[in-house]
């Protein structure tokens, strides 16, 4: 019977805390629980030790398989190419790309080592499903090392169009890796438009229905919207109210209605843009002063990266002068917070907060959006206020859709869900949950891994189809 493998950047290993789990953990997991298989990648740990052994470490019927990085490795892979170039670059700011060709060549040393430790681990039936932008050329390196099982390629950032793209030197090598793959998967419709593009303008691939050509390389590309833990939130909703810091949070409400933003420190969330629209907010509603509270969780985030620290910097500035121009002694308009909680309590706090804040600039999907939609109590559910710039917006198009770089009229419609009438706030809410419930994580990671099963389309097929298809249109 086939083995799953899972590859990612880094490995998280459940553990007892009820702490945060990203999309892409919870997603694994939930692939990997039912029949069990091999998670490998990297532990986060920095060792400039000769010897590079993996970890291995089994719980239940997983086992992780870990490695380090060197100093060097870390700052070309890690902090150079994967978040200094492609992250900027996925998330449309490649004015904030710092491209160096020693983090092309570290990034590559990387996934190399990583494919040449993984060989170890491989049987001939196993199914290996790669995880994000860090990992894009591990197909071709495997390929290379004579793996011939099916391997899958899930991208959880956006992928950029043709012209974007463009900006890095390398791009038509990064486009002939992704095409070592038998399946490739994007968030979005967009997503996939861009690689297909990317495709034929600059390899004149061929691409007919979800398959490209190029070459001597076929690969399916479709689209896998991720979801989350649909039905079990409310338990762990119900859980995280026992929780201190939800209590705490929900005394000192004093009856105030909640606004609710969590994201990582990150420039692609649209933090900054969402302080200046509730400032607008306190500027334009003198009634709602005093009548409520935005709360933004905001966790730091590559606080090595420069660009990440300059914003974190601007941040800081801009929620001191909100809440040094409108706070009184017994009123926080803005509560700012650099930490984490544990997943449970964040729940708990999207079901007590009358707004979710969720505008990021871009975004490969976004699953704080789904996460509170979830989270709401059916009785009274609260209004999500989200970007059309995030993934999510495709789906839950029943929330109110904003442009996040229109401040005044994001101010707007956040007054407009603070005050939206009980029925018209159910209507929004059972459209989104039909949505979620339809889609949560265990279909996206059953449909994903059910396509990569499949044979894959010999090259002479695809081109007798082509030729058939140009000749009946």
């Amino acid at each position: 019977m086939s083995r799953l493998i899972v590859v990612s950047n880094r490995v998280a290993k459940p553990s007892n805390t009820g702490g945060s789990q990203g999309g892409l953990a919870v997603g694994v997991l939930a692939a990997l629980s039912k029949e069990g298989g091999l998670w490998f990648g990297w532990n986060g740990k920095i060792s400039n030790n000769e010897e590079s052994n993996v970890e291995i470490d089994r719980r239940g019927n997983i086992d992780y398989a870990t490695v380090s990085l060197k100093k060097n490795e870390y700052n070309h892979y890690y902090k150079g190419f994967a978040n200094s170039v492609l992250w900027p670059l996925f998330h449309q700011r490649p004015e904030l790309m710092r491209y160096q060709k020693a983090d092309f060549l570290g990034y590559h040393s990387v996934n190399k080592k990583f494919a040449q430790h993984l060989l170890n681990f491989i049987q001939d039936d196993d199914t290996i499903w790669v995880h994000d932008y860090h990992l894009i050329p591990l197909a071709r390196q495997l390929r290379q090392l004579g793996v011939k099982c099916r391997i899958g390629f899930f991208l959880h950032t956006p992928f950029p169009p043709y012209d974007l793209l463009r900006a890095v030197p390398e791009y038509r090598e990064i486009l002939r890796e992704l095409m070592h793959y038998d399946l490739v998967g994007f968030q979005t419709e967009s997503d996939a438009r861009g690689f297909r593009e990317s495709m034929r303008l600059s390899l004149e691939a061929s691409v007919v229905n979800d398959v490209v050509h190029c070459g001597s390389e076929t690969t399916l590309v479709k689209v896998y919207p991720i979801g989350i833990e649909t039905d079990s939130t409310p338990n762990l909703v119900a859980k995280g109210k026992e929780s201190k810091d939800y209590q705490r949070l929900a005394h000192s409400l004093g009856g105030r209605k909640l606004i609710i933003g969590v994201d990582r420190l990150d420039y692609s969330k649209g933090i900054e843009h969402r302080f200046i629209a509730y400032e607008k907010l306190l500027q334009q509603r003198a009634d709602l002063l005093r009548q409520m509270v935005y709360l933004q969780v905001a966790p730091t985030s590559r606080g090595d990266v420069q660009a990440y620290d300059d914003f974190a910097s601007r941040i800081d500035r801009t929620a001191g002068h909100i809440i040094g121009t409108y706070a009184d002694f017994d009123w926080m308009p803005l509560r700012y917070l650099n930490r984490g909680f544990r997943r449970n309590t964040i729940l708990a706090m999207y079901q007590l907060a009358q707004v979710g804040f969720v505008t990021p600039l871009r975004d490969g999907m976004n699953l704080v959006a789904k996460e509170y939609v979830a989270a709401q109590n059916p009785e009274d559910p609260g209004v999500l206020v989200l970007s059309k710039m995030a993934g999510a917006a495709a789906e839950l198009d029943a929330a109110v859709l904003v442009n996040p770089y229109d401040t005044e009229a994001v101010a707007k419609d956040l007054a407009r869900a603070l005050e939206m009438p009980l029925d018209e706030r159910r209507d929004r809410w059972q459209k989104m949950m039909k949505v979620l419930h339809k889609n949560d994580i265990y279909t996206w990671q059953e449909n994903f891994l059910n396509d990569l099963s499949k044979p894959r389309v010999p090259s002479n097929q695809l081109q007798n189809f082509e030729v058939a298809t140009l000749s009946v249109s």
